[in-house]
């Protein structure tokens, strides 16, 4: 959860640089979170972590072109 607090933060940024941090750690904290519902089989929880991998590797993306 912190992970996800930190990314949360850092994706606020006005600079890209940590834009772009706060969006892998996002990605890492997905990583994370799918772990702990694989070990728990909190389906949903997996089925969320995948939409919202999706959507943070549109924000790498698109915090490229900036």
């Amino acid at each position: 959860m912190v992970v996800t607090l930190l990314s949360a933060w850092l994706v606020a940024s006005q600079k890209k640089g940590r834009r772009q941090w706060g969006f892998w750690l996002f990605l890492l904290s997905n990583v994370l979170w799918i772990t702990w519902g694989w070990h728990d089989r909190a389906y949903a929880l997996i089925t969320l972590q995948v939409g919202l991998a999706l959507l943070n590797m549109r924000g790498v993306a698109k915090n490229d072109t900036d």
